[in-house]
């Protein structure tokens, strides 16, 4: 009898598996990968990207001081080591307009370059900042804004010799915060319990409940403005787009899976990708009404935490233990019948 039991209980453990794999494969996989792993020399985890007026000229910056430079486009990296007075600097963002860009680290750094990079000068930060520079923006000539991980947001025009805060209080430790191309911020909870936004004008972060019991894990700002937000167990949601205060059915891409959701980023109005854990990378090609997967990068072994598109054509992958992705417009525009 316990021979039996034994027996029916390994038959369920693989229906259970069968099952799930079948919810798995419910997901179609895309027709080609425009994904090229790119090759740096460091294991850092990685966390932001830039590039100068020169689109081959671009910046990576992440933990341990980490900061990459390329020349070629993001096809090769090489070390960049300033003279800092301590390598655990964690770098945060680092943004550029033009020729001048700015990189905002932990605890309390600001970095400020006039010249592509060549030469770099930290820009000294009150001790009475609220927090750590967590999100800088280069605005223009002198002109910056930076954010810290308790949402107290400054300005400055003058190349950071003065600040001006925007916000009358900051909004508590978030757990990330982002900001639109029209100067509009989105910062999710520490626990994503709740989310608050702020804009131009306005004195104060306003709080919103989540609209399910799921944590917020992420949000973020289409270029029309339109609002998406990731929550915990893969699910996805868009702000409608004709009433901003709304929002509308939340989507579960991949049904059954473990891993979550980490970052999502518009390549064009309609061409939307979604990273998460374990290598996992959603497309949509319309807009995110349907979902399919990137199986050809389930083998990379990296949390993808961040995507970044500058233009339709040049975008890239941010994950952890020095994972970089490029994204590669050749093998996207062959047609899967044609020889990549």
């Amino acid at each position: 009898m316990h021979a039996i039991l034994k027996s029916w209980q390994r038959i369920f453990a693989v229906l259970i598996v069968v099952l799930m794999c079948i919810g798995c494969s419910k997901v179609p996989s895309t027709s080609y990968n425009p994904w090229a792993v790119i090759s740096v020399p460091t294991e850092a985890k990685l966390f932001d990207i830039a590039f100068t007026e020169n689109p081959q000229h671009g910046y990576i910056v992440g933990s341990n001081a980490t900061i990459l430079e390329t020349n070629d486009g993001g096809d090769s990296w090489k070390p960049l080591n300033l003279a800092l007075d301590d390598t655990r600097y964690r770098f945060d963002a680092v943004s550029f307009a033009g020729k001048e860009g700015w990189i905002a680290g932990e605890p309390g750094l600001l970095l400020h370059t006039t010249d592509e990079g060549r030469s770099w000068s930290r820009i000294p930060l009150s001790e009475k900042l609220p927090g750590n520079p967590i999100s800088i923006s280069a605005l223009g000539a002198d002109t910056a804004e930076m954010a810290t991980d308790v949402g107290a947001i400054y300005q400055t025009k003058d190349g950071g010799k003065n600040w001006k805060a925007q916000v009358e209080a900051a909004v508590g430790v978030v757990r990330n915060l982002e900001r639109s191309t029209d100067g509009k911020y989105v910062a999710v909870s520490a626990k994503g319990s709740f989310y608050s936004t702020w804009e131009p004008g306005q004195n104060a972060w306003v709080p919103h409940n989540r609209n399910s019991s799921r944590r917020v894990e992420n949000m973020g700002f289409a270029d029309n403005g339109q609002m998406w937000m990731l929550a915990r167990g893969g699910q996805v949601q868009f702000s409608d787009p004709t009433k901003p205060e709304e929002w509308q059915e939340a989507q579960n891409p991949e049904l059954s899976t473990s891993w979550g959701l980490l970052d999502l980023a518009y390549r064009t109005p309609n061409d939307i990708w979604v990273g998460g854990g374990s290598g996992n990378l959603l497309h949509s090609a319309d807009g995110g009404k349907t979902w399919e997967k990137d199986r050809d990068v389930e083998t990379v072994a990296a949390n993808f935490y961040k995507i970044v598109f500058f233009q339709p054509d040049q975008g890239f992958i941010i994950g952890d233990r020095g994972v970089l992705l490029k994204y590669n417009p050749n093998v996207a525009t062959t047609s899967p019948a044609e020889p990549a």
